[in-house]
């Protein structure tokens, strides 16, 4: 059975001052019918908007964030244990930080923790341990944390759910003819130079930070697949059905 990593942004699931309980259900039964093929890992952001749920304060300032995920980390693994539990799926929290990923050991054990959890039939669900890791809360976002994961912990391919849904030859949000590609098998220097600018004022990366989660996985072997988090039909052909009907996949493969 393949191993595959699902990457969900904040955007997706939270608005300004509430988590959209809605898409966090539907993304759960689409997971639940994606444990019927594949091994399956998920890396959710979406700490920090939760946090603001249970506490109405600025998230401007390292502070301020560190106390939003704290609060909002256990809130987030509540709504997800309360979807995945009508289908008597079990859940559990792995919070991890760049520098677990920087020793062989620390990476080893955690692999084994999601190996342990993957064979007991319960559902990983990572992300960055924003109340502690400074570095990432300032600089970093779940998207190189997820390829991270990919390719550590031995997945086959890793699918980000984002308010970006494709790869494009321009800005869509600027020139209407802007087409996606839908493989993409290198990417320059130029692009990974980019200013990573947000998607959106819920999220922390924008296309940069995914073009760089595909390169590094490039680089590795590895597989990524962009889609819409919004809409998943696409994301459900290509898992479900092997039809890639939208979205850009990054691979060295010919398809």
């Amino acid at each position: 059975m393949k191993k595959i990593v699902i990457k969900v942004g904040s955007h997706i699931i939270s608005e300004v001052d509430h988590i959209s309980e809605e898409r966090v259900e539907n993304l759960c039964e689409f997971l639940i019918q994606l444990r019927q093929k594949y091994e399956v890992i998920l890396v959710s952001s979406g700490a920090a908007s939760a946090g603001r749920v249970k506490l109405h304060i600025s998230k401007d300032g390292v502070v301020a964030k560190q106390i939003l995920a704290a609060i909002g980390q256990p809130y987030l693994m509540e709504i997800y244990s309360k979807f995945l539990s009508k289908h008597k799926v079990l859940a559990s929290q792995i919070l991890l930080t760049g520098m677990d990923f920087d020793s062989r050991k620390r990476t080893l054990h955690a692999k084994n923790a999601i190996d342990g959890l993957l064979k007991n039939n319960v559902l990983p669900i990572i992300n960055e341990n924003d109340a502690t890791a400074i570095e990432e809360i300032v600089y970093g976002d779940n998207d190189r944390l997820s390829a991270s994961v990919a390719n550590y912990f031995d997945a086959d391919l890793l699918v980000i759910l984002s308010d970006i849904d494709g790869y494009y030859d321009d800005d869509p949000r600027k020139n209407p003819n802007a087409k996606i590609h839908p493989l993409v098998k290198e990417i320059n220097e130029d692009e990974l130079n980019q200013k990573p600018l947000p998607g959106s004022q819920m999220g922390t990366g924008g296309i940069t930070t995914k073009l760089k989660a595909a390169d590094f996985l490039l680089k590795n072997n590895k597989e990524m697949f962009l889609a819409s988090g919004f809409d998943l039909s696409v994301a459900k052909d290509f898992l479900l059905h092997n039809k890639q009907s939208g979205g850009t996949l990054f691979s060295k493969k010919d398809f």
